[in-house]
């Protein structure tokens, strides 16, 4: 099972798009978690790793082949949701596939998710997908995304499906 992550909390969210898209042309089976609609408590270090959701949400993360997370930037990184996500289902992510899509509002924070990578890699051996996808504002139309960006999800989703394949 392969899996994409709407972390947006925007119901009108450009990363949410994408990742409906993204998830749409898995042609394996995939879930679609989108955290607008979870309930998840705030990392507390402590009693909020006893919730049910969170429990379910690592086990759903653990069973995944590869991973898609789908998130704005915010201050140069990944939204709050996104980082809660991981330090919640923490070794959840252990040894996953793991490709980014990330909506900004400008071309200066194309790094951004450079440190939300790492940590990934670093504390979970995570393989990340080199080649994300980062969409500004002018990727999209007033109500559905330009060919080129589709063209590069597409990309993504098939790198991503190979990639966990191939370490399978």
């Amino acid at each position: 099972m392969h899996l994409v992550i709407s972390c947006s909390l925007n119901k009108n969210s450009k990363s949410k798009k994408m990742a409906t898209y993204a998830h749409n042309q898995y042609l394996d089976d995939c879930n679609f978690i989108d955290l607008k609609d979870i309930k998840m408590p705030l990392c507390d270090g402590d009693k909020c790793y006893d919730d049910p959701t969170v429990k379910q949400l690592k086990e759903t993360i653990s069973n995944a082949k590869s991973i898609i997370i789908a998130s704005p930037v915010y201050n140069y990184d990944l939204n709050a949701a996104a980082k809660n996500l991981i330090e919640l289902t923490g070794r959840s992510w252990t040894d996953k596939v793991v490709g980014f899509i990330l909506a900004a509002g400008g071309k200066g924070s194309y790094m951004s998710p450079l440190s939300f990578m790492n940590s990934l890699m670093i504390d979970f051996r995570c393989l990340i997908v080199p080649r994300f996808v980062y969409a500004e504002g002018s990727l999209f139309n007033d109500s559905d995304m330009k060919e080129e960006l589709k063209e590069r999800l597409n990309e993504l989703v098939d790198k991503t499906t190979r990639l966990s394949k191939s370490i399978a």
